[in-house]
């Protein structure tokens, strides 16, 4: 993030009377974070933007509040109260619910490319709160702000956003003031409502933790540890463009986890077509890893099977269809493509004698279709190349029943 990170920083007590934390005070840090500065670059509709960071700084977890209607009172969750966390603090930079939920996934790509953590906003590994406030258009000076919080997933951020931006611009309008205040998001409505009252700075009468001694790091510490870095997401996407020749939109999806990234990459060292790799993982192998909800370490599929099955679709030894087909076992039990296709005789049929017969067969038994596409219809080739294919259980080449197809409509 490029941050100046101190050599020297303090922990402090942030005090404060709320259930969530019952000793009256939080482990923080204030004078002196763990860093300063940095930023994050954003891209939303092709617009790049970069978005200072303020600070970064230790603290403990405090407890989750727990709600129910139906009781008279509510449950507090200590479990994860006193377990260390690093809070981000972004500069007021962030003009959109778009901005705000490109800043998050792209802050996030960082930390699971780093290893810091797994992202899981459901979970709670990664949470956001949002300081919203508007103001007329052409004042310099912002609006009274209010913070968000029980977001946990880019929609709620976004819808959360967008409901607070709309209920403020609407107080202002009928000449209302905005209290400053802690709202919680309600899934459910869409809508946000009052917590607790919003204090500044200092009333929380921050003070070095007598009990903690300062934390110091050695500059050589920090330059072992910078060594070690990663090939971070931003990078990976600029040589991506370069080198595989993908557009931005493809590049994005294939970067967002670090070991997809990889796979692709060892993938077509073996089968030396980006294009094609790049395909049939941003559909098929996607498609089974969102159903599954897996890594795809997690998988059987290895790259050497997938950079072989395609290259059977691109000699013609199987269709792209039975290639679909055989996809499942492959995944899921790392099975060799060459063997599946031989064990089950599912070797291309690209015979035109063989293939002419079946084509016969098919337009004989659609006369009424035949005719409309004799009358112009000419995207009903399709339909004839489909049931060829289904008669074959897929086994026919797509592109020599193409061929036959056009030859026998056109006569």
């Amino acid at each position: 993030l490029n941050c100046k990170i101190n050599l020297k920083s303090i922990m402090a007590r942030k005090n404060y009377f709320y259930p969530d934390l019952p000793k009256n005070y939080q482990i923080s840090q204030y004078e002196l974070p763990l860093a300063e500065g940095g930023a994050v670059e954003i891209e939303v509709n092709g617009a790049k933007k970069k978005i200072n960071l303020v600070r970064i700084h230790m603290e403990e977890d405090a407890g989750k509040l727990i709600h129910d209607e139906k009781q008279p009172y509510s449950y507090v969750d200590f479990n994860r109260a006193g377990v260390p966390l690093l809070e981000i603090v972004s500069s007021p930079e962030i003009s959109s619910p778009e901005e705000a939920v490109a800043y998050l996934k792209t802050l996030r790509r960082i930390l699971r490319y780093l290893g810091i953590c797994d992202g899981n906003m459901e979970e709670g590994s990664l949470r956001c709160d949002a300081n919203v406030s508007v103001k007329p258009k052409g004042s310099e000076r912002f609006g009274t702000k209010v913070e968000l919080k029980n977001m946990n997933s880019f929609k709620h951020v976004e819808r959360a956003l967008s409901y607070e931006i709309k209920r403020q611009t609407g107080l202002l309008m009928e000449g209302k003031e905005i209290v400053q205040e802690t709202r919680l998001y309600d899934e459910a409505t869409q809508t946000t409502h009052p917590m607790r009252g919003k204090e500044e700075a200092h009333d929380y009468c921050y003070f070095p933790d007598p009990d903690l001694i300062e934390i110091q790091i050695e500059e050589s510490l920090l330059k072992s540890l910078e060594a070690e870095l990663p090939e971070l997401p931003k990078i990976k996407k600029e040589r991506f463009l370069e080198i595989y020749n993908l557009t931005p939109y493809e590049v994005d999806i294939l970067i967002e986890e670090k070991s997809l990234a990889e796979f692709f990459e060892k993938t077509v060292k073996i089968y030396p077509n980006p294009k094609a790799v790049s395909n049939f993982v941003l559909t098929e192998v996607l498609r089974y890893l969102n159903r599954d909800g897996k890594d795809i370490n997690e998988t059987n599929l290895k790259p050497e099977n997938l950079a072989q099955l395609l290259e059977l679709v691109e000699k013609e030894v199987i269709s792209i269809t039975i290639a679909k087909q055989i996809f499942p076992e492959i995944y899921e039990k790392g099975a060799e493509p060459k063997k599946i296709v031989e064990e089950r005789g599912l070797v291309q049929e690209s015979s035109e004698e063989k293939l002419k017969s079946i084509c016969e067969e098919i337009l004989a038994q659609n006369p009424a279709e035949v005719e409309k596409y004799k009358a112009g219809k000419k995207g009903l080739l399709g339909f004839f190349v489909g049931q060829v294919l289904k008669k074959t259980k897929g086994k026919a080449n797509p592109k020599v029943v193409n061929k036959i197809l056009t030859e026998l409509l056109e006569k």
